[in-house]
Parts: structure tokens; C-alpha cells; sequence
């Protein structure tokens, strides 16, 4: 009798511990949003269950007054095993919603049970989601951007990359099992962003850039260099690159500010329009920076970001009295 229930308490620690193994932990929504929408109502491709981290959504902020208004995709950071849905998304999302820019804040499929390519896919879905969507919710159809920080600029510089009529990158990278949902009138919009916004965002995968967060959550461990070729999206710029705003700071121990310097150079080779930050200071992970006395001149920023959201018509311009 006690030999038995031994295995059972045994049998029933392996379950916990496997399933603990291959459970997201799931973060907070951000807060704010209006509405929930997701990307595949009946099914994401490649779902492995049906809980709320195998549920790939958009928490929507729609700006006030009439449109059509200018859009942004946010892409929290995380390591791509977590979203920091606040920090990196609700705070943007409302500042957005503050300068007359709708914003959808993206809770993409992530590590242990999903890697690559089930992100990707979901923020390529994001895109043609919101694009789709445009007439509907007072959208510009040729103003839909993308903004991502750390993991969630990474996702942003591949999708900053891709093709507009769908990434060939991902093609027969997808098993016949991740492909089970088919393709609907969404799928077959551009998701190519119109510009792109990176705050400390992983570039490169070359290994001599210093830092931290590798791509091991992404792609696994020993990963072969046609893999870590495929993304990087360094690698992939081209004139028909998103224009590009970018963050960085030099204080940046976890994604080095070589990214941005590196990323924005290859812009420029590519004739790609494109503005660079890069600050002095500051740790990794400062958001939008601001009500941080020991780096005032981080606060700076988000207007740097606005003037060139302006300058470019995505943005209007305050009115003074």
C-alpha cells in the first residue's frame, strides 16, 4: 500500500515538473487596451494546446478622434520566453494613442513550446492583421509600423526584412503539422511595415558583438550558421528595408549598442532612410526612460522619435496655441 501511493506521489511530481517544463509563463496584459482581437479567431497554426499562451492576440489602443490614423505593431521584449507587456508595450501604446497614433500591442507565442519559426509567424500575421483591418478601424493602409524592444526588436528587424508578400525565409521551415490552418483573405495582405522603430534591439547574431542575450530560446543551442544567418537581420537589409528609428545606449551590457550603430550603417550602404540615438549612458532596458533621475538625459528620447514620426507624416504635429 505505501509502496503504491509512493508511485503515485512520484507519477504525480514527473507530471508537474514535465508540465511546469513546457508551460509560458504568462505575463500581464497591459494596461489600458480596449479591445482583444486575435490573429487566428479558430486556431493559431502550430498550437500545441489551448491556453492562453497558445494564443497569439493583439490588445488594441485606437486613437481618439477621426482617422485615418497612422498604426504601430509594439513588440514587448522578453528573451522570447516572457513579454514585458507593460514596460515594453502599454506605456508605449498609450503614448501613441497620446500623439494620435493607434497602437496593437502583440503577445506572440514563446519558449519552451514554441521557437522559430512560430514568432515570426505571428508578427507577420500582426501586421497583415492590423493592415487588413484598416477601412474597419480608421487605419492608413500605408502607414502601419512596427515597434520592438530587445527580443521584440529583433522579431521587428526580421519583420523590418521580410518580403512584403510573405518572408521566403520561412518557407519549408515550417513542419506539415505547424501548417494546419489555411490560408484566409488576411494572409495574402502585405506585411511589410512601412517603418520600423528598435529600442535596443538584437541586430546581429555575429559573435563579436559583446553581450548577453544569444538566440538560444529562439533557435536552440550549437544552432548551425545557416540558421543564425536566417535571423539575423543584419544580413537581410535591402532598399526595400523599413525605415528605421533607432535606440541604443552604450551602457548596454545585455544587447550591445553595436546593434543599432551596425544595423543603422547598413542602412545607409542600402539607401534606406534612417535616424540613430545612441546615448551614453544607461542599462539595458529602459523603455520609454523616463522619471529616472541618475539618467536625465535619457528622457530625451520618445520626442527625438516623435519629430522623426512628424518629419515623415506618421505623426501630427502638436498645435500651440
Amino acid at each position: 500500500m505505501k509502496l503504491t501511493r509512493l508511485r503515485c506521489l512520484a507519477l504525480v511530481a514527473f507530471c508537474l515538473v514535465f508540465s511546469a517544463s513546457h508551460t509560458v509563463a504568462q505575463d500581464a496584459p497591459p494596461k489600458g487596451f480596449a479591445s482583444i482581437e486575435l490573429l487566428w479567431p479558430n486556431g493559431a497554426p502550430g498550437a500545441v494546446g489551448k491556453a492562453e499562451s497558445d494564443i497569439p492576440k493583439l490588445y488594441c489602443y485606437p486613437a481618439p478622434g477621426p482617422g485615418p490614423h497612422t498604426a504601430v505593431v509594439v513588440l514587448p521584449g522578453g528573451g522570447y520566453t516572457h513579454v514585458v507587456m507593460e514596460k515594453e508595450g502599454g506605456v508605449e501604446a498609450r503614448w501613441l494613442n497620446d500623439h494620435g497614433v493607434s497602437a496593437y500591442v502583440l503577445q506572440y507565442r514563446l519558449n519552451p513550446a514554441y521557437r522559430y519559426p512560430t514568432p515570426m509567424i505571428d508578427g507577420l500575421r500582426a501586421v497583415r492583421f492590423v493592415r487588413s483591418h484598416a477601412k474597419a478601424w480608421g487605419l492608413q493602409e500605408d502607414a502601419i509600423g512596427i515597434w520592438g524592444f530587445s527580443a521584440g526588436g529583433h522579431l521587428a528587424g526580421y519583420l523590418a526584412t521580410a518580403d512584403p508578400h510573405g518572408d521566403p525565409r520561412l518557407r519549408g521551415d515550417v513542419p506539415a503539422d505547424k501548417a494546419d490552418v489555411p490560408e484566409d483573405d488576411i494572409d495574402r495582405v502585405s506585411a511589410h511595415p512601412d517603418f520600423a522603430i528598435f529600442s535596443y534591439a538584437r541586430l546581429s547574431l555575429d559573435p563579436a558583438i559583446p553581450g548577453t542575450f544569444g538566440m538560444k530560446t529562439l533557435i536552440g543551442e550549437n544552432a548551425a550558421k545557416t540558421m543564425l544567418d536566417t535571423v539575423s537581420p543584419i544580413l537581410h537589409v535591402t532598399k526595400d528595408t523599413s525605415p528605421s528609428f533607432l535606440y541604443g545606449n552604450s551602457g548596454d551590457m545585455t544587447v550591445s549598442s553595436l546593434n543599432a550603430t551596425l544595423f543603422y550603417n547598413a542602412l545607409q550602404l542600402a539607401h534606406v532612410p534612417a535616424e540613430l540615438h545612441v546615448f551614453e549612458t544607461g542599462p539595458h532596458g529602459t523603455g520609454m526612460a523616463q522619471n529616472l533621475p541618475k539618467l536625465p538625459e535619457l528622457a530625451i528620447w520618445p520626442t527625438l522619435l516623435e519629430h522623426w514620426m512628424q518629419i515623415h507624416g506618421w505623426m501630427k504635429a502638436a498645435v500651440s496655441e
